[in-house]
């Protein structure tokens, strides 16, 4: 909400300029000439840290107040997708630790699918609450970019696991393990980072994990420049250098995505603690 009382501002609309006045929801009693009562009890209870005021004031005034959803919602909304990213970055971790047996392989790639499509209807029903919610806890434009872009995290990991199958590699490095080990830290800081959201008392803490992402990035970053140089000097098979290439370069964007979502993180905290 707006420190200041309201502003007046121009809007260009059909070729002309109009004035225009903005304002914050709690001033609106004192600024608008509409049912008084209900935009102050509304607005009074938007005003307090209390939710059970603000429901009250929802059921009582029905249609104008359902405009105004609780709207903590969003934060267990991250909490669930952030757990089917951990999830989907641990069975990745062991599908690489298990990758010679082709039952134990099948099994990681069926349950790192089973959590990407239930990421995705997280990413769904945070989206859908995003376009319902008159007032979100922070900016909406940084609710859609945070969680659009941890959705992204799991859908690349589940691109490594498919495209391992897809190339029939027989057999994976070092390099792929340490890459799917990094990814798997980078994931549990996200969603170490994501669960102090909704508390800006947390803001100290949640920096530090981001740094930590940005960290754990830059390891990946090594590890992968090292494990190329390695394969491109080593490995005699053409199509082995191909299929490698390729898997190093997906594993290596699943941290650079974390490392997007710990920015949007960022943001967030230092706008709103």
């Amino acid at each position: 909400l707006y420190a200041q009382k309201s502003w007046r501002c121009k809007v260009r609309r059909g070729g002309s300029w109009r004035d225009r006045q903005v304002f914050a929801f709690k001033n609106a009693p004192s600024m608008l000439t509409i049912d008084e009562p209900v935009v102050t009890e509304l607005a009074r209870a938007l005003d307090q840290p209390d939710p059970a005021a603000f429901a009250a004031a929802q059921e009582r005034h029905g249609m104008f107040a359902r405009l105004l959803p609780v709207e903590g919602k969003f934060f267990a909304l991250f909490d669930q997708h952030a757990e089917h990213i951990v999830t989907g970055s641990r069975e990745f971790a062991q599908l690489m630790t298990n990758y010679a047996d082709a039952e134990k392989r099948r099994k990681g790639i069926e349950a790192i699918d089973v959590a990407e499509r239930a990421a995705d209807k997280v990413t769904h029903d945070a989206v859908l609450l995003l376009h319902k919610t008159f007032v979100t806890p922070f900016d909406r434009d940084s609710i859609h970019q945070l969680i659009t872009q941890m959705d992204d995290i799991l859908d690349l990991i589940q691109d490594v696991a498919e495209s391992a199958m897809l190339y029939d590699l027989q057999r994976i490095t070092p390099e792929t393990q340490q890459l799917a080990d990094l990814n798997q830290m980078c994931c549990e800081r996200v969603k170490a980072a994501v669960g102090m959201l909704s508390n800006m008392d947390n803001a100290d803490a949640i920096l530090k994990i981001c740094s930590e992402i940005d960290r754990l990035e830059s390891d990946a970053d090594r590890v992968m420049r090292s494990a190329m140089s390695k394969l491109f000097r080593g490995e005699a098979d053409v199509r082995q250098v191909i299929k490698l290439k390729d898997i190093y370069e997906l594993l290596e964007a699943v941290s650079d995505k974390c490392e997007d979502v710990a920015n949007v993180i960022e943001g967030v905290v230092l706008e709103n603690a």
